[in-house]
């Protein structure tokens, strides 16, 4: 069962991550995006275009980090420093210009791909330690990146990708997991999402549980 999910999640995140770079380096070409657009707002409050792919490229290395201390035997934390080592690492590449910044998330994306070429069956079953959750299992990683990547490719607010062009695969496991975690926090006897969430196509209504998304006759979800 570990094994199969892995394989699928490794083989959505693969393709996530060639979409990205693709998506980023033909931005680049056109002029969409340049140094003054990489400084723009994205849509997250609070973070330009700069740090968030910052983020995804040290998000990669975190993930490189903790594999290959899985594989030494060890249980290691994401990110030196923890919460406040990973702001800092941010907000120091931020400020870069576009092609360094694409450069940053292709070349950590590589290093990425090339630890979970390297991982093997006994050293997926090791823990990292999260900033906020403690001690996790290392098989998790693998969806953990793919969530991260096509979520925040929408959230880069970059023309030619929205939530709309996440990946059904993705959109289908995330859904399952976010249906759940709702009705989980409910009153009892709400086992189901409101008729007007149901009647949204899948994408958007993930977009609602994921707090990306307010569709009429709904109320707002807390930001994931």
């Amino acid at each position: 069962m570990i094994e199969r999910d892995l394989d699928h999640h490794v083989n959505g995140c693969g393709a996530a991550h060639r979409r990205l770079v693709g998506h980023l380096e033909a931005l680049v070409d056109s002029g969409g995006l340049n140094d003054a657009v990489a400084q723009q707002p994205c849509r997250l409050p609070g973070w330009s275009v700069g740090h968030l792919l910052t983020h995804l490229a040290r998000n990669a290395d975190s993930h490189t980090r903790v594999i290959d201390g899985a594989l030494r035997g060890e249980v290691t934390d994401q990110y030196e420093g923890g919460a406040a080592g990973r702001s800092a690492e941010i907000d120091a590449g931020a400020a870069r210009g576009a092609q360094v910044l694409v450069d940053d998330v292709r070349s950590s994306i590589v290093h990425l791909e090339a630890a979970w070429a390297r991982a093997t069956a006994g050293g997926w079953l090791g823990e990292w330690r999260s900033p906020g959750a403690g001690q996790r299992p290392l098989f998790e990683l693998a969806f953990r990146r793919w969530r991260e990547v096509e979520v925040h490719h929408a959230d880069l607010g970059l023309a030619g990708f929205n939530s709309d062009d996440w990946s059904s695969r993705y959109v289908a496991e995330e859904l399952r997991i976010r249906t759940m975690e709702w009705t989980s926090r409910q009153p009892m006897g709400l086992a189901t999402l409101p008729e007007a969430a149901l009647r949204l196509a899948p994408a958007v209504r993930l977009a609602w549980l994921l707090g990306r998304a307010v569709p009429d006759g709904l109320e707002p979800v807390q930001y994931a």
